[in-house]
This record gives C-alpha cells, sequence and structure tokens, in this order.
C-alpha cells in the first residue's frame, strides 16, 4: 500500500494509515498519550496538568473568506489544547517555505498569527524556518505545537447515556467556504470560514458546568467527530436532523458541490456531551460568547454503538464516518 491523498483526509481511510503511524511503544509520559489518541496528550508535572499537542497545516487557497493558513495554524492548536480543558500558554512555529514565496504574504500570516495568539493571552515563544526549492510544496506549510494548562482534563470518550449533546455554532462553514472560494463562486460574505481561537469561550463554559467529553470537529466534520466520540465512549447517539444549525448558504452552496456539510471541516466549533444538569448554565455561557451564539442542542447519548439522525420527514439514517474529506488540504 501507498499513502495517497485520502490518508491525510481525516475519515476512516486516514485511521488505517494511523494503525501505522502510531506504534510507538514509547509512546505515554505518565498520563494521557498517543495510545489514546485524543486532541493532545496530558503530562502531570509537580501537581500540575500540562496539556501538549502539536499539528501541520496546508491549505489551498492560503487567503480565503474569514482567514488565512497562519489564522488556522494558531488557532488548530489553541483549540486542540482547549479540548482536553487547557488554557494555551506558549505555542511553537516550524514554517517551510516555498522558494519565491511574496515576502508581502508572509508578512499577512504572521500578523494573523499574531492577532489570534492576542485574543486568548497566549505567546509564540519559538519557531524554525525552512525554505524549499520551487515546486516542492503549495506555497507554505506551517507546523504549531502549543502546551496549556488543565486545572480539569477533559477527554473525548466520556460520554454517558443521557447525556445531551452540544454543538457550539453553525456547522459546515469552513468546509465549504474553502470549496466555494475554489470553485469561483461569488458569494460575497455569505459564507466565510468559522476559524476562531476557541480558549476565551471554552474557558467560561467549563467554568459554567460539567462535561463529560467534548471534541473539536475539523478534518472529517462532525460527521467524524460524533462517530469518534461515540466509539470511544462506547455509546449511541441519537440526532434531530431539524435541531442542527447549518445556515442556509451553506446549505445551498452544499447542495450544489454535492457536499455534505456535516463531513466537512470546521475551525471554530466544539461538539461536547454534557449531563441534563449542566445543559441550561452550558448554553448561556455559550451565548454570551461571540463564538458561541449560535449554540443548540442537537441530540442525546444512549444505550447501543451507533450514531442515528432522525430526519426531518420523520425517518432515522445512520450518520456514518466519511471515508475521507470532500474537501481536501483545509486545514
Amino acid at each position: 500500500m501507498k499513502v495517497n491523498m485520502m490518508h491525510g483526509a481525516g475519515g476512516e481511510v486516514m485511521g488505517e494509515l494511523l494503525q501505522t503511524l502510531t506504534k510507538f511503544k514509547n509512546n505515554n509520559a505518565g498520563g494521557i498519550g498517543l495510545e489514546a489518541m485524543d486532541d493532545g496528550a496530558v503530562i502531570p508535572l509537580g501537581g500540575t496538568n500540562l496539556v501538549f499537542t502539536t499539528d501541520s497545516h496546508v491549505v489551498r487557497p492560503i487567503f480565503f473568506p474569514g482567514g488565512d493558513i497562519g489564522r488556522i495554524s494558531v488557532c488548530g492548536t489553541i483549540n486542540d489544547l482547549a479540548m482536553m480543558g487547557g488554557r494555551p500558554v506558549a505555542l511553537s512555529c516550524g514554517m517551510i517555505i516555498e522558494e519565491g514565496f511574496e515576502v508581502d504574504d508572509l508578512a499577512k500570516i504572521v500578523s494573523s498569527m499574531d492577532e489570534a495568539l492576542g485574543e486568548v493571552g497566549a505567546n509564540l515563544v519559538t519557531g524554525d524556518t525552512k525554505v524549499m526549492e520551487k515546486g516542492a510544496l503549495d506555497g507554505i506549510v506551517i507546523n504549531t505545537s502549543g502546551i496549556g494548562v488543565a486545572q480539569k482534563v477533559v477527554r473525548d470518550n466520556g460520554l454517558v447515556p443521557g447525556d445531551v449533546i452540544i454543538v457550539s455554532g453553525t456547522l459546515g462553514d469552513h468546509g465549504i467556504a474553502i470549496m466555494a472560494h475554489r470553485e469561483g463562486f461569488d458569494l460575497g460574505e455569505q459564507i466565510r470560514s468559522d476559524v476562531a481561537p476557541l480558549w476565551g469561550m471554552m474557558e467560561n463554559v467549563l467554568d459554567a458546568g460539567t462535561i463529560h467529553a467534548m471534541k473539536d470537529p475539523t478534518r472529517g466534520g462532525f460527521a467524524s467527530a460524533i462517530n469518534e466520540m461515540a466509539r470511544k465512549s462506547g455509546a449511541g447517539i441519537r440526532i434531530q436532523e431539524e435541531a442542527l444549525p447549518i445556515r442556509k448558504s451553506v446549505r445551498s452552496a452544499a447542495a450544489m458541490l454535492g457536499i455534505d456539510p456535516l463531513e466537512v471541516a470546521n475551525e471554530g466549533k466544539v461538539v461536547m456531551g454534557v449531563p441534563a444538569s449542566s445543559v441550561d448554565t452550558i448554553l448561556a455561557a455559550l451565548h454570551s460568547h461571540k463564538y458561541g451564539k449560535d449554540a443548540a442542542v442537537v441530540g442525546t447519548v444512549t444505550k447501543g454503538a451507533h450514531v442515528i439522525m432522525e430526519t426531518l420527514i420523520g425517518g432515522e439514517r445512520y450518520i456514518e464516518p466519511p471515508i475521507g474529506d470532500p474537501v481536501p488540504r483545509v486545514c
């Protein structure tokens, strides 16, 4: 077998590749390690839960409605820390830049990164830069790693029957914005990426109530994230289609492109499972923040092993994890 683009798309095919990439015997520093396949690792250190994560970012186009590769690179790492309850403290950045890349564009990317850092009070403290010959890259690749501190660690595998599923906002915005822009559709400001650093919002949410599990639905979208949470938790989930917050413009563009908006990446959203007793306070905390104003309850956790959608016409269907991402190179 040879690696192909589907292996990097965040779906079931990527899982096959990860079976090879994660065969390390030395994979845990005393807390939560690589074996958990969570959004990051947790390293207990002097009574503190140190959260650590890393991510590499490739986006085409580099600049798109609502953001750019710099904003995604910082937000992606901040959000992975936040999904485990970690307050982001410090990030590193490694850039691989193609020969001929415009320095003015690089300056815009750096400015975008700094703005995202400032939103959550984190700092970029170290980095590395390499230049490759022309034709070797899609312009630029950025890796960011980050460390954070968690008072209480949250996992993606803690769902229990009776939990309520909440999404923090509208789904499908980022992937559809990228695809529509690539295809040359002039949709004005109707569809923009949701890329955002979520720690400020999540700090309020973590203080507001109990969260049993959470995950950001990036590659593979909501469909991939909700199935992974169900599988890891050994639970079933029922989703109400009418409750899913999806913008009309995103639905229309997705239908035109032949793409399921539940299967495309989001870069500023959270899927979480919370006990019924915490729903009201957590929704209030989400709605009070600019990145959570469209938060909604979309389903419940049950006994079982499948994610089932109750459709608008009164039927039921499985929400299957995608085989790959229908919109490659988006994060």
